[in-house]
């Protein structure tokens, strides 16, 4: 235990946090954090920046008639919850009332503790809208730090994601040549030299939230490492796979709650007329840590690792002193065994191994992936399929799950509803994904991702060195213009037992580029040979999408001119996946049925149509693609 006490200092328009380890400043009563003081450095925060700028909960809304846009949370009454020698809690608390038409209607109080001993500082906040409050929806919510520039240049988000950044400098004209979109630059004359020629794009860092737990900065002189640790994703929206920013060029470093990134608007929460809704993000952990001249500074990112496993371990955090913030005792668990019956591969249930069980608010199967105003709860089964998920908030929910390598979602039939201290046991849940028959054939692996297909190598003129040679090599920039280049007059042909589609099925079947800012529709073939063909029984076309953007699907069987296509998807899709470089987004299935009458014996073709050619980005990314035939009178 530190021998210092934890000291709060309220001055003018400032107050400082200190533990003896470090100091926190923080404007009063906004409840910006204005500067950091940490072995020997005044302010690791960007002082050249207006104090506004610098660490900062902020939102992004919308509201009736245009209004809403971005905010910064700026508090208005700042109190005092909790001062003692171990801890000091502060509120920075914003009110709304209806003559604040042109701010979101939002009670919003943010939080930020220090504890005795600890090398770092916590933050949270409650948001609330109440029964009265007009509409609103929420795009994004986050808290953001800026960095000094001179300080702090080497990034670390995984082990084999981190390398020495870009200057916020290179960015600007002069140095940097901005590409297709805003936040994509090549960097034409950086400030230093090793990276020209490099593309930097804050997308190339993005992650699961499964994966997003730990990420920072590392400044050389002296030796620091400045690192947001997200201990939960209890409070975050969209489920394990959800995609969310991390740290990038700034150097900034956010930790996301809510955003519509690789899903668009509908992972939006729309809060409506009358509607009482209470949510807590957070706590999350800024962690700070140092090591002598001599070692070497990356050490601090193993260190980071390790304090994150002990905030993840100490979750829910026992000290928080809002009871909107339950803590262990107050939550409840749930356990069981998942087990999965395609009885076209097996005769009895196997072990659902690695499946993703979760808690989530109550809905359709899969409803997890858009639901964004409560609290999700994830774990993995263990190799015979056994599952426990702890700390359970209260309150309403259903269990879904799903398998990798296996197709659809689950949802148990069973309404759970959690209370303090509960620990119910589920016993064996069966999963009989969608079947009809057995499988004539198959392209690639239903993991609601496009990684496994074809990605390309990247247009030498836009490399980003740290994913040449990675098991992420579809971060690349540019990588949708590839498809012009292998397929310039004619569309993809996938072969049936003679393609391989981690060599041919590309990984997103985008627009084709004629000339610039000129795009046209592509038109995709599966070529299948049928020994047999029962005329008055119905194939089952099973289409799963890993992502979809501004797009359509239309599928033809062995009529390329049908009119109007045997199927359609209609326009699906907001996720902007192939721009943002994420190989997957929001999951969609679906299931055609295809008439025997419509198939001959001899070689057949399907064909996939995506229409819309309005962008180079309008595409779609495909998970897994089966065709089964009708299933069998003994079956039946």
């Amino acid at each position: 235990m530190s021998p210092i006490c934890v000291q709060l200092n309220q001055q003018d328009k400032h107050v400082v946090l200190d533990n003896g380890i470090l100091q926190v400043t923080l404007s009063n009563p906004e409840g910006i954090v204005t500067g950091v003081r940490y072995n020997g450095v005044d302010n690791l925060l960007e002082t050249q920046n207006e104090e506004v700028n610098r660490g900062y909960w902020d939102l992004v809304w919308g509201g009736p008639g245009g209004k809403g846009g971005f905010d910064v949370i700026k508090g208005t009454s700042f109190e005092v919850i909790q001062e003692d020698e171990e801890q000091v809690e502060l509120s920075f608390k914003r009110t709304w009332d209806a003559s604040q038409t042109d701010r979101v209607p939002l009670n919003i109080d943010k939080r930020f503790v220090m504890l005795r001993g600890c090398s770092g500082i916590y933050s949270y906040a409650i948001y609330e809208h109440m029964d009265t409050w007009p509409a609103f929806s929420l795009a994004e919510t986050r808290i953001a730090f800026k960095l000094r520039k001179d300080k702090f240049h080497y990034m670390a988000i995984a082990d084999n994601r981190q390398r020495v950044m870009p200057m916020p400098d290179d960015r600007q004209p002069g140095h940097g040549q901005p590409l297709a979109y805003p936040e994509a630059v090549l960097l034409v004359n950086p400030i230093n030299p090793d990276l020209k020629g490099e593309v930097d794009d804050k997308y190339q860092y993005s992650f699961d939230n499964k994966d997003n737990k730990v990420h920072g900065w590392i400044c050389s002189n002296p030796p620091v490492g400045f690192w947001q640790i997200t201990p939960s994703d209890e409070f975050r929206t969209g489920g394990p796979v959800k995609q969310n920013l991390s740290s990038h060029v700034g150097p900034t470093t956010l930790a996301m709650f809510q955003s519509a990134h690789y899903t668009g608007d509908a992972l939006n929460p729309r809060i409506q007329d009358g509607e009482p809704w209470k949510k807590v993000f957070g706590p999350v952990f800024i962690y700070l840590n140092s090591t002598f001249d001599d070692e070497d500074p990356l050490s601090l990112w193993q260190d980071a690792k390790e304090q994150m496993l002990i905030e993840v371990q100490s979750w829910p955090y026992n000290f928080p002193a809002s009871e909107d913030f339950p803590s262990s005792d107050q939550r409840g668990n749930v356990s069981g065994r998942l087990l999965v019956h395609d009885r076209y591969v097996d005769e009895e249930p196997t072990s659902a191994i690695s499946a993703y069980v979760g808690l989530a608010p109550r809905g359709a199967a899969g409803s997890w992936q858009t639901e964004c105003k409560g609290y999700q709860f994830w774990t993995r089964t263990d190799e015979d399929g056994y599952f426990s998920v702890f700390d359970i908030r209260n309150g309403d929910y259903n269990l879904y799950a799903w398998v990798p390598g296996v197709i659809g979602d689950y949802k148990c039939d069973m309404d759970i509803t959690i209370t303090p201290g509960c620990d119910i046991d589920l016993g064996d849940l069966v999963y009989e994904p969608p079947r009809n028959g057995p499988t004539l054939w198959e392209i690639g692996i239903p993991d609601r991702s496009a990684a496994e297909f074809y990605v390309p190598d990247p247009n030498p003129k836009y490399i980003n060195k740290l994913f040449v040679n990675h098991p992420d090599r579809f971060r690349q920039y540019g990588l949708w213009e590839r498809y012009a280049e292998l397929y310039p007059d004619k569309d993809l042909e996938y072969t049936v037992g003679v393609s391989d589609y981690r060599k041919d099925w590309f990984y997103a079947q985008v627009t084709r580029k004629k000339e610039e800012k000129v795009y046209e529709s592509t038109t995709w073939k599966i070529i299948f040979k049928l020994d047999n063909v029962d005329k008055s029984g119905t194939y089952k076309l099973r289409l799963a999408i890993a992502s979809a953007t501004y797009a359509e699907l239309q599928v033809r069987v062995n009529d390329e001119k049908a009119n109007p296509p045997h199927f359609t998807s209609g326009l699906i899709g907001k996720d902007n996946s192939i721009a943002r470089h994420g190989i997957h987004g929001l999951h969609w299935l679906f299931n055609v049925d295809v008439t025997g009458s419509r198939l001959i014996e001899g070689d057949n073709t399907i064909f996939l149509t995506q229409p819309r050619y309005g962008s180079p980005f309008f595409g779609i990314m495909y998970d897994y693609i089966r065709l089964e035939g009708p299933p069998p009178t003994s079956i039946c």
